[in-house]
């Protein structure tokens, strides 16, 4: 773990250099006021930047500080990428740099020595156009990041899918089930567009209604203001939902276990709450004219990475042979290859959230990619193997950075037919 933050820091302050030479170019021909003042602008934000999640554990893990955090990770989100692509257009001119050097290195042994310091002089002077694309592009980035703060973070996508199921029951032939997850409470800031959100929910008129994870960001108290906008939504078969990775707390500080035990147990009673059903490793049996279907919840369980594995799906599984249908409300994708569709073949559908689509990438027609696709296998909409489908629900809300750029917030809603 400190290898790899060592690695991180160093390739921060590696592309912090980078940007900085850029910025520094670019305005070599200004006066020196209006250099100072950008030098000063560039030098102050990055300091606020470094300061802020030098802190991050310590001075502003305090919850009242939340405000900090979130306007400490949007600077660095609006400033990060936009450097990084900075650094890589220098890192291609200082390649063309060093190779007109070393060609001008074997041309000045055939050459006076006037004549190799004019021609080394100039070939390896920053290259103008270069650096001009690069803060162009960097700055293209930033606005686009931008627009995803704006724009992106409550643009609500609908999306709607036909699974056949061949071994459901007649009686629950057209079933529709909607389904949100990751919440993220913790990192709103538009109470109007989220309740839009909610209100979009509940004129789809699902018979029933699945949560997978991530009510808040770390602490219960963050529900504080949206228990009454997440209650209203009811569904005749009721509303069904699980715990998440953030769900429990694991990446705040806290001022003793007993505090950080009831953090969790405010939380469960939230879920009460507002109506929601939570499924702590346990099943729920529907009846309709003798037939039967089961939807099972589990904790959190992560099969990738540090996630914690909370989750028991022999618990949640027991006493449902008789269902002909089972649904398996399960936070982290990454627990289907691990183990539902190993051991587990007659679960017919997983509800995952989790990845959010990383809130970054690009969704044409068929066409998605994102960076977090390189972590998970399944990591937004449907997938299948076999007669076992599993749904990746891109998120509601979001985390760390405040918005969403090409992958947008969703709610899903499933329409089961018998196959």
């Amino acid at each position: 773990m400190a290898t790899r933050f060592i690695v991180i820091l160093i390739i921060l302050i590696f592309v912090e250099v980078y940007a900085y030479q850029a910025v520094k170019h670019y305005f070599s021909g200004y006066s020196q006021l209006t250099r100072n003042i950008a030098f000063g602008i560039y030098i102050g934000l990055s300091a606020i930047i470094w300061l802020g999640f030098l802190s991050f554990r310590s001075f502003l893990a305090k919850p009242e500080l939340s405000w900090a955090r979130m306007s400490i990770s949007t600077l660095f989100f609006l400033t990060a990428p936009p450097k990084i692509l900075i650094s890589l257009f220098l890192i291609i001119d200082d390649v063309i740099r060093l190779g007109k050097w070393l060609i001008n290195k074997i041309a000045s042994k055939s050459e006076t020595p006037m004549e190799t310091v004019q021609k080394v002089s100039e070939g390896i002077s920053r290259n103008d156009f270069l650096v001009n694309t690069a803060l162009g592009s960097g700055a293209l980035l930033a606005g686009t990041m931008s627009y995803g703060i704006l724009s992106g973070a409550h643009d609500y996508r609908l999306r709607k899918k036909v699974l056949y199921l061949p071994n459901l029951p007649k009686s629950f032939d057209g079933i529709t089930i909607a389904q949100i997850s990751d919440v993220h409470s913790g990192s709103f800031y538009n109470k109007v567009a989220v309740t839009g959100g909610v209100e979009t929910v509940l004129k789809q008129k699902p018979d029933m209604i699945f949560f997978t994870g991530d009510l808040v960001n770390d602490r219960a108290k963050e529900m504080k203001g949206w228990v009454d906008v997440f209650s209203k939504l009811k569904a005749p078969m009721g509303v069904y939902s699980t715990l998440g990775n953030h769900d429990y707390g694991d990446y705040a500080t806290w001022e003793s276990l007993e505090a950080k035990r009831k953090n969790l147990s405010d939380l469960i009673d939230t879920h009460r709450q507002m109506g929601w059903n939570l499924m702590m490793n346990e099943n729920k049996i529907f009846t309709e004219s003798g037939d039967k279907i089961a939807v099972l919840g589990i904790e959190n369980f992560g099969a990738k990475g540090n996630f914690p594995k909370y989750g028991k799906l022999d618990l949640a599984y027991q006493n449902t042979d008789e269902a002909a249908v089972k649904i398996l409300l399960s936070h982290d994708p990454s627990h289907w290859d691990y183990e539902v569709n190993k051991k587990y073949k007659d679960i017919d559908l997983m509800l995952s959230g989790h990845t959010h689509g990383m809130q970054f990438g690009i969704e044409i027609g068929n066409f998605r990619w994102s960076p977090v696709q390189y972590m998970y296998e399944q990591w937004a909409d449907l997938y299948q193997k076999e007669n076992q489908y599993l749904y990746v629900n891109r998120g509601f809300g979001f985390i760390g950075f405040p918005g969403r750029v090409g992958i947008l917030p969703e709610i899903t809603v499933i329409t089961l037919k018998k196959g």
